[in-house]
């Protein structure tokens, strides 16, 4: 009997010491914001790893570590305190590097050091350390084949904006509000001119919602949309919708969304020791599968997974069209413009 008792004290002191070293990042403590633009599912999943990766850390909203906003509204709410001098986030994880490379001008940002990143990040970084990739969007055409077939539908951005048997059964998201589809049309600007803009609206785009895309999608409303690839992964995998991507013969549009931290100084909790902490964490192969569950790439070099139903996501960077994120930044009221006159107001 005292054996026996023996082996389970032997047996409990392991597991207790097994619990411990789980939480690597114990040692972390203070409270953190996270101003976020990914979905809530992503989110929760997030949230739920962080609390037990850094047990002694405080979220900052509620409970949560993170507080949702879509990218305009986040830009919006951004600059209002920016006009106080202190951001009410201590760290953000944004669509696209555009606006990273806006915050990092404005002297708003904190550099990180990343150990390694050369090696362990397949997409670009700031090299000062204000900014690394996250996760990765891909922005694709999708359509429904159980309605038509996919080669009677263009196969690339090009035609979907220039054929004319797609005039007012096309959508695509809003580049004055979301940040991906802003970062895809500086991108398709950048190859075909404005006058692909204008090639939009002679064709009657659609500018509304993906999920109002997708369901028009369903229905027959529209033959194809412009969408992020997530979007479309997600319902096939949760709701066995049989819509399908089109990869686009000129280029898919990869887009990186990026996490920074906010200058000490200015930040709400003066907390850079976790922030980078975080930062390290969301860039280990452990954090990126949670990428990988809410449907979009890793960034994680050597990453042979991929989002349910994608291809490889080596393959899908040989065919990126590519965005200028410096373009993108330093131009983009012209871009809105240029956007909202030919598209939303030329029909």
């Amino acid at each position: 009997m005292k054996k026996l008792l023996a082996l389970i004290l032997t047996v409990a002191m392991l597991c207790t010491l097994g619990v411990s070293a789980l939480a690597v990042n114990e040692d972390v403590t203070g409270e953190v914001m996270i101003y976020t633009s990914m979905y809530q599912f992503v989110i929760d999943m997030m949230d739920e790893a962080l609390k037990k990766e850094f047990p002694n850390l405080t979220p900052g909203n509620e409970g949560s570590f993170f507080f949702y906003g879509g990218t305009g509204s986040l830009q919006t709410k951004l600059a209002g305190e920016m006009e106080t001098g202190t951001l009410g986030c201590d760290m953000m994880l944004v669509a696209e590097p555009a606006y990273s490379l806006e915050l990092k001008e404005g002297g708003w940002l904190e550099p990180i050091e990343v150990a390694d990143a050369d090696k362990i990040l397949r997409f670009d970084y700031d090299k000062d350390g204000y900014w690394y990739p996250v996760r990765v969007c891909n922005m694709v055409l999708a359509y429904n084949p159980e309605l038509y077939k996919a080669e009677e539908l263009p196969q690339s951005f090009y035609d979907f904006a220039n054929d004319p048997a797609m005039k007012g059964v096309i959508s695509m998201g809003n580049p004055l509000t979301s940040g991906t589809t802003m970062a895809a049309v500086a991108a398709l600007s950048d190859k075909y001119g404005y006058d692909y803009f204008t090639a939009l609206g002679n064709n009657d785009v659609m500018i509304e919602s993906g999920s109002t895309a997708l369901a028009k999608l369903q229905t027959g409303e529209c033959k194809e949309i412009m969408i992020l690839e997530e979007s479309v992964l997600k319902i096939r995998k949760e709701e066995g919708s049989k819509i399908a991507c089109i990869y686009p013969t000129d280029g898919n549009i990869m887009i990186p969304s990026t996490v920074m931290t906010v200058a000490e100084d200015r930040s709400a909790n003066m907390n850079i020791e976790a922030c980078e902490a975080i930062t390290n964490w969301l860039l280990t192969e452990e954090a990126q599968k949670l990428i990988l569950e809410g449907y979009m790439h890793s960034v994680f070099a050597g990453m042979k997974e991929v989002p349910f139903d994608s291809i490889d996501t080596d393959g899908l960077i040989e065919t990126d069209m590519g965005v200028d994120w410096e373009r993108c930044y330093q131009d983009r009221d012209e871009i809105r413009t240029e956007f909202q006159e030919r598209v939303t107001v030329t029909k």
